[in-house]
């Protein structure tokens, strides 16, 4: 890439949202379906994402319900990373509502105070922190043949990265969110504040079990930022593993640029209905000297950052909500 040359194009023979070239066709669910089913095929070894690395700074703490389990992960004595089930072993309080004190998680009825290691019937679980996501192993959910550390993409490195992490939750199961993300036509569509001049340049079939390297969606798009200035760009999607999606910026600005969008099954809600949440990190890198600048306002720029991923997030959940709906309800087409 040409550091000199500069990064925004000017859309030249731009055509209204309606008269944009129809995707429909090329879009084919079986397709769709082919790639999610690749995907489900691939070994996770049980680690699921709980949340963003930044939160865990000083005394913060990450509580989820995974699949119905509930956990709780914090920084134990010395800074290392702990986790657990997260209801207490005496009588059942919900760890999600006590304090983290110097390094020991105290129950906020009784006091018990926790550090991480087996005590009074509490058990840690194997949990993970790649830099930017912290990771919890449930193999009783998984059911898979464990993995050391969870399947993590390849990112920019971090040191050099600008990283800001985005967790919405639906009423869908995970497949319904991978799903939508192993969509890119519905883009300049969906999104018209975000995507023009979408096309998929390549994409694999509904046959055979390809690899990840082969198991991949090109898209060339263009992001919009104010009327007819946008950046064009090359990226291509692919699933690592079950419930992740992986885009890769390849030609354009900002190559190397990650963005990974993860599904956790959270359980079910008070219906009887799944929720999922979509905890999406965007690890952003450029070699343009201005990007050194700009990693140093970070604080000031994650939060547009999240801005962005949840504008379009609050299209593709429902999306993936009405997918669930109608699979749900045997009214899913085909």
């Amino acid at each position: 890439m040409n550091r000199r040359r500069p990064p925004l194009s000017l859309r030249r023979g731009a055509v209204p949202w309606e008269a944009q070239r129809p995707t429909w066709r090329e879009a084919r669910p079986a397709v769709i379906a082919a790639a999610l089913k690749r995907a489900q095929g691939r070994p996770s070894g049980n680690w699921y994402v709980v949340g963003a690395s930044r939160d865990l700074r000083g005394d913060g703490k990450l509580a989820r319900t995974v699949a119905g389990q509930e956990v709780v992960v914090w920084r134990g004595p010395g800074g290392r990373l702990v986790g657990g089930p997260g209801i207490c072993p005496h009588l059942g309080a919900p760890l999600r509502d006590s304090p983290v004190r110097c390094g020991t998680l105290v129950c906020h009825w009784h006091g018990l105070a926790l550090d991480g290691g087996p005590y009074a019937g509490w058990s840690p679980l194997p949990v993970h922190d790649d830099g930017v996501l912290v990771w919890v192993r449930l193999d009783a959910v998984g059911g898979e043949e464990p993995l050391d550390a969870p399947v993590v993409p390849r990112r920019p490195e971090p040191a050099r990265a600008l990283t800001a992490v985005y967790t919405a939750v639906g009423v869908c199961e995970p497949e319904d969110v991978m799903a939508n993300r192993l969509d890119p036509w519905h883009g300049a569509w969906f999104h018209p504040y975000s995507f023009v001049d979408l096309t998929v340049v390549d994409a694999p079939g509904t046959d055979g079990a390809a690899d990840e390297g082969r198991d991949a969606l090109t898209v060339d798009v263009s992001f919009k930022l104010a009327g007819r200035l946008v950046v064009p760009v090359r990226a291509v999607f692919t699933a690592p593993e079950p419930r992740t999606v992986v885009m890769h910026i390849t030609e354009g600005e900002g190559v190397g640029s990650v963005v990974e969008t993860h599904a956790t099954p959270l359980g079910a809600d008070r219906s009887g209905r799944p929720r999922t949440a979509v905890v999406e990190a965007v690890v952003a890198a450029s070699h343009r000297p201005g990007f050194a600048a700009a990693r140093r306002v970070a604080p000031l720029l994650r939060p547009a950052m999240r801005a962005a991923a949840g504008r379009l997030w609050r299209d593709d959940l429902a999306y993936a909500e009405r997918r669930w709906q109608l699979r749900s309800t045997g009214r899913f087409p085909g």
